[in-house]
C-alpha cells in the first residue's frame, strides 16, 4: 500500500486558526457561526479573489449506488460569488437540463482508475473483477489510495456523513491537497486545497458540492457575503 499517497484526519490549514477544528463545527460549540465565517473567509474567499476556484458538481450515485462509472461531474470557474449564485440559480430553474447536461460528462473517477488498474496489470498484477469493483481494495497499487480516499469523499457527499468535520491529505495531479470536508446542518461540501499555504492564491482550489447542495449553500454564502468583500 502506497501510504504516502493520502492520509486521514490529519493536521492542515485550520488547525492554524482553531485550537480544534473538529469540535469548531459542533452545532452546539460556542461561536459556531464565527468558526464557519473564518473558515469560509481563509479556505475559499481567498483563492476566489485571485480567480483561482473550480466548482465541482457531483451527480450519479442514488439508492446506495457507488459504481465509479456513475459518478459524474461539471466544472464551473468562481472568480466571485456572483458566480456561484450563477450556476445555483441555473441549475434550479432548468434542472432537468442540467441532469442531461451532467450524465453527458464524463465520470470522475472511471479514467483514472482505468490507469491505475492497466499500470498495475504492467506490473504483473492480476487485477480481477472483484478487486476493481471493491474501493477499500484500490490503494493496493500505486495510485489506488488517493482515489480510494477521493472516492469516499464523493461518497460521504452524496450519502451524508455523521462527523461536521474531517481533514485529509491526498495527491492530486497539482500536488500534494488538503481535503476538508464539511457536513453541517446548512449544507454539506468539501473544500480540496493546496497543502502549501504560500500557493494558495496560484494552485488550484475545488469547493465539491453534490447538486442538491447548491441552493443551501448559496444561502451560506449569501450570509457570509461581507467577509467576500475588500480581500
Amino acid at each position: 500500500m502506497h501510504y504516502s499517497e493520502a492520509k486521514e484526519h490529519t493536521p492542515g490549514r485550520l488547525h492554524t486558526l482553531f485550537a480544534d477544528p473538529y469540535c469548531a463545527f459542533e452545532n452546539d460549540a460556542d461561536e459556531r457561526q464565527l468558526h464557519i465565517r473564518i473558515m469560509l473567509h481563509t479556505l475559499l474567499a481567498l483563492p476566489m479573489h485571485h480567480a483561482r476556484v473550480t466548482l465541482r458538481v457531483i451527480h450519479g450515485w442514488e439508492n446506495g449506488g457507488f459504481e465509479p462509472s456513475d459518478l459524474m461531474h461539471r466544472d464551473y470557474p468562481l472568480a466571485s460569488l456572483d458566480d456561484f449564485h450563477h450556476v445555483a440559480n441555473s441549475v434550479s430553474s432548468n434542472s432537468q437540463e442540467h441532469e442531461t447536461s451532467l450524465s453527458a460528462s464524463p465520470s470522475l473517477l472511471s479514467e483514472p482508475l482505468a490507469s491505475v488498474f492497466a499500470n498495475a496489470e504492467a506490473e504483473g498484477n492480476d487485477v480481477s473483477d472483484t478487486v476493481r469493483n471493491t474501493p477499500a481494495r484500490w490503494p493496493a497499487f500505486k495510485g489506488g489510495l488517493a482515489l480510494y480516499t477521493l472516492f469516499k469523499m464523493y461518497h460521504r457527499l452524496v450519502y451524508g456523513e455523521d462527523d461536521n468535520y474531517r481533514c485529509s491529505q491526498c495527491e492530486t495531479p497539482d500536488g500534494l491537497h488538503e481535503l476538508h470536508e464539511f457536513h453541517l446542518e446548512e449544507g454539506e461540501f468539501a473544500l480540496l486545497i493546496p497543502h502549501n499555504a504560500e500557493t494558495q492564491t496560484t494552485a488550484p482550489t475545488t469547493l465539491i458540492m453534490h447538486a442538491s447542495q447548491l441552493g443551501p449553500i448559496s444561502q451560506l454564502l449569501k450570509r457570509s457575503l461581507p467577509l467576500f468583500q475588500d480581500i
